[in-house]
């Protein structure tokens, strides 16, 4: 496996890239080995999608099953004196971030001849899969938290995926999942090592945009935390190429209930499952995530920050969005909440270059949009 990429586990054991497994034989999650960094000249400039840094990404283009993903809008808006820039990735195809990672991973995974894909979801990841599996001409089977937003459900149905709801949370909803995986493939947008491959273009992106430089700070929301970890792969593969002289710093969000990663970041406790109230950050509610020591490594790598954030400070930051004609989902506002923190700690301040990412539009969630403001 020399010389060319290959998945690892967290104990170190290697497996081939082409390997059919989304998991180690320890249990861990994989991830894929560093790939050689993009400089500019290796941009395929012509290509408007995410496979426009191909000779960055573990997938052979042959392969790839795309409906434009990526090459996302960046505005620079005015936020409480800072200029600060949002990735609006609800431009993309099923409208969230998740395509980014789907794209690839449904097309390492068609290279591979499956037919069949299975995911579990809150909503943004099975609308994407069942998309992409689409696109591919697969058959998809959703597993999704019987409380999940109708209209995310609906998405997922329109592109014919079987759905089925799971009582419980959404920890236990993944539980069925692995469940499941012994029968169909699964391409889970948590476990599967392809996925983080797709959304670390974010972090590509962002570089792009801003001339082929490194932002000072990103802030994101996190609920497994990939895209902390994609933006964290896009920063050392830049860094090995000499693109970039520093890491930007990460910054996370998540709901105070919900905040298992800023608790570790922080050292302090969380309730327990029993202790944890549903939020209206939906898509972030994760007690356990999957790769949670390797989104705690990153922030930290970073020298960034995490917190976890009320539910007041969502929904002002939902009404902060929307009075910039930004309308984003609560799940994704929870990293403007987040970017308010750290401004009113200091860590982020006005000269620096800040990105926030904003994951997925409110139009994916009317009921909770309804909560916001008054209605529903």
């Amino acid at each position: 496996m020399d010389g060319e990429p290959y998945l690892y586990e967290r104990s170190g054991r290697r497996y081939p890239i082409g390997d059919r497994r989304w998991r180690g034989d320890d249990g861990s999650p994989l991830s894929v080995s560093a790939m050689t960094g993009l400089t500019p000249d290796l941009i395929d400039s012509a290509e408007r999608s995410l496979w426009r840094y191909r000779a960055a990404l573990p997938v052979d283009a042959k392969h790839r099953i795309s409906l434009g993903e990526g090459c996302t809008p960046m505005p620079a808006l005015d936020w409480r004196g800072h200029r600060v820039r949002f990735k609006l990735e609800w431009f993309n195809p099923t409208g969230s971030f998740k395509d980014r990672g789907v794209s690839v991973m449904i097309s390492h995974l068609q290279s591979q001849g499956v037919t069949r894909v299975l995911e579990d979801s809150s909503g943004n990841g099975g609308s994407a899969v069942a998309g992409y599996a689409a696109a591919a001409g697969m058959d998809a089977k959703i597993l999704v938290p019987a409380a999940t937003s109708p209209a995310k459900i609906l998405q997922a149905r329109a592109y014919g995926a079987e759905i089925e709801l799971v009582g419980g949370t959404r920890d236990e909803v993944g539980d069925e999942a692995i469940r499941q995986s012994e029968s169909i493939p699964y391409a889970s947008h948590n476990w599967h090592p392809m996925f983080l491959q797709g959304t670390k273009t974010i972090g590509y992106e962002i570089w792009e945009d801003l001339g082929f430089r490194a932002p000072d700070n990103i802030v994101l929301v996190a609920g497994a935390g990939s895209v902390a970890l994609g933006c964290d792969l896009a920063a050392t593969e830049l860094l090995a190429a000499g693109a970039i002289d520093r890491r930007p710093r990460l910054f996370v969000g998540q709901p105070a209930d919900w905040a298992t990663i800023a608790e570790l970041v922080n050292g302090v406790t969380g309730p327990d499952d029993a202790q944890r109230r549903p939020t209206i950050a939906e898509g972030a509610s994760i007690a356990r995530p999957v790769r949670l020591p390797e989104v705690v490594a990153a922030i930290t790598r970073s020298d960034g920050g995490a917190v976890a954030v009320s539910e007041d400070s969502i929904h002002a930051a939902v009404r902060a969005l929307g009075g910039r004609g930004l309308y984003a989902e609560p799940t994704s506002a929870v990293a403007a909440a987040a970017l308010d923190h750290f401004i009113d700690t200091g860590d982020i301040g006005p000269d620096q270059t800040t990105v926030v990412v904003l994951t997925g539009s409110g139009l994916k969630s009317p009921a909770r949009m309804g909560e916001v403001f008054g209605e529903s």
